[in-house]
């Protein structure tokens, strides 16, 4: 199974393409973050992510693209951009027939470091562990998207253990 995970953000975007290779091993197909600059016009910014995504689907080919779902933000015009993006990464998605799948940050976090509250830093060190990376993404946006989709292949894997049993 592939999976593209995309970690929404109005200024980075990351993303991060993880493949399940046989017996569990998980493998970084690629990963990085869109830059926005906070100058361009929100529409051209939804604009350069949507293409961006679109342009990773056609590279890579996931079977289904997993973001982390909507948390409770004190800023409400923050929120709403952020909204916003996520909406645009569905849509990329859909326009590729993809299923999208949705995680809380506590369930991303403890599927990936066994603890809901860890830090960025040890996100970021558990995904160079579990992907066997030489170092740790350099981008915590990147780090947090290869996270969301590590969580979706860990919990596929269970349900599908579950449904065999």
């Amino acid at each position: 199974m592939r999976v593209l995970g995309v970690d929404c953000g109005t200024e980075y975007t990351g993303y991060g393409v993880v493949e399940e290779a046989g017996e569990g091993q998980l493998r970084c197909l690629t990963a990085g973050a869109i830059r926005l600059s906070p100058r361009e016009p929100l529409p051209r910014r939804l604009e350069r992510i949507f293409s961006k995504l679109s342009e990773l689907i056609a590279a890579h080919r996931p079977e289904l693209v997993a973001i982390e779902d909507v948390f409770y933000a004190v800023n409400v015009k923050s929120a709403l951009k952020l909204g916003q993006v996520r909406g645009v990464a569905m849509l990329a998605a859909a326009a590729a027939g993809l299923e999208v799948c949705e995680y809380a940050p506590l369930a991303i976090k403890s599927a990936v470091v066994g603890y809901g509250r860890a830090e960025k830093s040890q996100v970021q060190q558990m995904v160079r562990r579990l992907l066997r990376l030489p170092e740790a993404p350099e981008s915590p946006d990147a780090a947090d998207a290869l996270a969301i989709a590590i969580c979706h292949l860990h919990t596929a894997s269970t349900l599908a253990r579950q449904g065999n049993e």
